[in-house]
């Protein structure tokens, strides 16, 4: 009998042992991860690499085909098996020569993405504020056969509330109103100049789109309120099908392979700096976390595949045709999550879109990771916008994931612009992506059961309204729903 009970005894000492291994499971988890990636993070010395050797990763360019190989063999040195191209058919758009004249007066000047292969206009410049439908709905008639003028974003003088809109669906209403043209005054002191696309479609755009500085801009404004001004631009550009690539390396999951979980970053970036912030910052913390999984032997339920995508910058390219792939082989009910980092870095939270079945899986997550490191504040949003990789797979109803960052906003001074280099990189910052966005991406892709669901097509819509960007969507002729 006393030996029974010993048996007992031992028996029940294992189990409670085990529970408590159990319950400190995730804590210890956690704290290796974050130990090894603290030790052994390389995705600002790839990074770094890349500006120095590559340069800016324009899609369809000889650079952008190196970022592509690049990336590819980074994702083999960290042990992946399974690393393949998704190559992808394009027109990509790259700049040529561009020139402005304003009364006569030379401006600084930059083109605009998709604006045309050969434009020379002359015309009247027009002030249209915000450049907001309601600015061109009280005089429909402003525009017509005029260059427009428009504010980057959101005029400081402006009226509350008003919502901005991207610099194509800005473009895409000039066109609408009549304008032989636009000129977009950046926001950024100093002269900065911005590029970026100023096409809804990712195809030439009929009017010539050009960007200038805040300085010039501003003075220009308080030109046109007494007298009237001229503007001349000619551009050559240049617009060719090329073949480009997204680079998928695929972790296989162990108990449910088929359900897929996506983390990608744009690894593209435009062509007058490296794009170390856009998207460096985001692409390369992509490819860190990869080799954390492998680094960690983190093999989750489900797989997990990490994305370099290409053509963001020129229209979504490389994520419409991925998912445009999943829908056309039926396997877009595979994808149950998409984790998306652009100019994402230094997370204090995350921002999970979509319908929540379960809010608390995240607010817990976060206070797990909270424990590693308490410059993680595991703030919490359910919140979705347009213009980067996640759009396609939103508008399909996925999940959608991303981090709310904590980074020094002096850095997005040079978004698009020629100063976007990698001077402007914070090492800890990359380096806190990855230790809190491997914790992330495995607790997702190891849940027994996900905190969202698939939205169906209605669900999905009410979202879209939700958070308003029917509008947007409308503008950019991704609106799928009838009225």
């Amino acid at each position: 009998m006393k030996k029974i009970a010993y048996l007992l005894i031992g028996a029940l000492c294992l189990q409670a042992c085990s529970e408590t291994k159990k319950e400190e499971t995730r804590s210890e988890l956690f704290a290796r991860i974050d130990t090894e990636i603290k030790a052994n993070s390389k995705g600002y010395s790839a990074l770094k690499e890349a500006t120095e050797t590559i340069g800016h990763r324009l899609t369809g360019s000889t650079n952008g085909a190196k970022a592509e190989e690049y990336t590819f063999n980074k994702f083999k040195e960290y042990g992946f098996e399974d690393v393949s191209y998704q190559t992808f058919e394009v027109e990509a758009w790259a700049r040529g020569e561009v020139s402005l004249q304003i009364n006569d007066e030379d401006v600084k000047v930059v083109t605009l993405g998709h604006a045309p292969i050969k434009a020379k206009v002359i015309g009247e410049i027009v002030d249209m504020g915000n450049g907001l439908d309601a600015d061109y709905a009280a005089n429909p008639d402003a525009v017509k056969g005029k260059i427009s003028l428009v504010y980057i974003n959101i005029l400081p003088d402006s009226e509350e509330g008003l919502s901005n809109l991207h610099r194509s669906e800005k473009t895409a209403l000039a066109i609408k109103y009549g304008a032989i043209g636009i000129i977009i005054i950046n926001q950024v002191d100093n002269e900065v100049l911005l590029t970026g696309t100023a096409s809804v479609t990712g195809e030439l755009i009929p009017i010539p789109a050009v960007c200038i500085g805040k300085e010039d801009g501003m003075a220009l404004k308080e030109t046109l309120k007494t007298k009237k001004a001229t503007a001349k631009i000619d551009m050559t550009n240049t617009s060719d099908v090329i073949k480009a690539r997204n680079v998928v390396a695929t972790l296989p999951g162990t108990e449910i392979p088929q359900e897929e979980i996506i983390i990608g970053g744009h690894l593209d970036s435009w062509d007058l700096a490296t794009g170390a912030i856009d998207n460096g910052i985001g692409s390369f913390a992509v490819l860190d976390i990869a080799r954390a999984f492998k680094a960690n032997n983190l093999n989750p339920k489900r797989t997990v595949k990490f994305v370099m995508f290409m053509g963001e910058e020129q229209g979504l390219l490389g994520s419409k045709y991925l998912v445009a792939q999943a829908i056309k082989n039926n396997t877009i009910e595979n994808i149950k999550y998409m984790m998306n980092l652009d100019m994402s870095g230094n997370p204090i939270g995350m921002n999970a879109g979509g319908k929540l079945d379960d809010e608390k899986f995240f607010t817990d997550l976060g206070a797990a990771i909270q424990q590693q490191d308490t410059i993680y504040q595991n703030t919490f949003s359910n919140k979705s916008g347009l213009h980067s990789d996640h759009q396609p797979f939103m508008l399909e109803g996925v999940p959608i994931l991303s981090v709310n960052s904590n980074l020094d906003r002096s850095i997005y001074g040079c978004y698009h612009s020629d100063c976007d280099d990698f001077n402007l990189v914070n090492e800890d910052h990359m380096k806190n992506t990855a230790r809190f966005g491997t914790m992330m991406l495995y607790a997702v892709a190891n849940a027994n059961k996900l905190p969202a669901t698939k939205m169906d097509s209605e669900t999905t819509k009410e979202f879209m309204i939700k958070n308003d960007l029917k509008e947007k969507l409308i503008i950019g002729n991704d609106w799928k729903w009838e009225e």
